[in-house]
């Protein structure tokens, strides 16, 4: 099976360079000459535009900052919907909406194609490894056609139903996580605040009831003071926006996630766009004179379990 890849990015190259790593025919298109000169030196194909990627492939694997580039990919001039034919399968792996994806789908669907979509979980260092999670919406054929292919990405892969499932599955655990990161900054200040020693609040966290995987990961960039998670602020403040906007949708008012993305657009303006996003609970830091530095957490994080190959759940 060819493939091509549009979206080179923190996720996405870390996805692709699995792909290569398992000796798939991969071809690559990013804005970033750079990015895509990278992957030729490694072995990848690449094109000029999106159209003749798809001409050339048989999986089209998109993984795109936000809904309005995924269309703007998918319905430009060049884009992937003009060179979208019978049989060709478009993999979604952008953080989108149920009803955005559907809408691409149907028009992937006109031109013979077959739509998935198909986020990813679990952090950019997992995704270096190839063990992170996939979910995946669509046809259960199509799924298991591509089965080989998303085992070579990712560890744990879950067919969540219906297109468009696995992305509301996907805004629902980002939010979770928002709200823990958030938590988090609290949790912190309180522990900072009552003198406690912050390596072992880390380590009683970690062995208690109040342990998430948002603490086993951005807690140790946090108490390092890079705060190197690999993924941006606008990033989350758009995912969140797209969980209250599904809320509104099915006319269910919550309480606790508007208040957390307050606090995301609250640390937007403070940061910047593309400031790391556990730089959240920088804001507590700054409001009370006080960091959460602690010795011997890494700058970076690494996945250390080796990498397994895939399996459904």
């Amino acid at each position: 099976m060819k493939i091509g890849f549009i979206g080179l990015g923190n996720v996405g190259g870390k996805l692709a360079d699995s792909l290569l790593r398992n000796k798939f025919d991969i071809t690559v298109k990013d804005l970033d000459a750079k990015l895509t000169e990278n992957f030729i030196k490694k072995g990848a194909k690449s094109t000029k535009s999106s159209k003749e990627l798809v001409e050339k492939v048989d999986l089209i694997i998109t993984c795109l900052p936000s809904p309005k580039i995924s269309a703007e990919v998918m319905e430009s001039e060049s884009g992937i919907l003009k060179g979208m034919s019978k049989n060709k399968i478009w993999l979604e792996m952008s953080t989108t909406s149920e009803s955005e994806v559907k809408r691409l789908g149907k028009l992937v669907k006109i031109k013979g194609g077959i739509p998935l979509d198909c986020p990813v979980s679990g952090g950019c260092h997992r995704a270096a490894t190839g063990n992170i999670a996939i979910f995946v919406g669509g046809d259960r054929n199509t799924f298991e056609k591509i089965l080989p292919v998303l085992k070579s990405m990712g560890r744990k892969i879950l067919h969540t139903g219906e297109l468009g499932t696995a992305s509301i599955l996907k805004l629902i655990t980002n939010y979770l996580a928002s709200v823990h990161l958030a938590a988090l900054g609290e949790a912190w200040t309180i522990a900072k605040k009552s003198n406690l020693d912050l390596n072992k609040t880390f380590k009683g966290i970690l062995a208690s009831s109040g342990n998430s995987f948002v603490h086993e990961t951005e807690s140790q960039v946090i108490l390092n003071g890079s705060y190197n998670i690999n993924f941006t602020m606008d990033l989350v403040e758009k995912d969140m926006t797209l969980f209250n906007e599904l809320s509104k949708k099915l006319n269910t008012p919550l309480e606790i996630s508007p208040f957390v993305l307050d606090i995301f657009k609250d640390a937007n303006k403070k940061y910047g766009s593309r400031a790391w996003s556990s730089m959240v609970v920088k804001r507590l830091e700054d409001k009370f004179g006080i960091n959460f530095r602690a010795a011997g957490f890494p700058e970076e994080l690494i996945d250390s379990e080796k990498e397994e190959k895939g399996y459904e759940i």
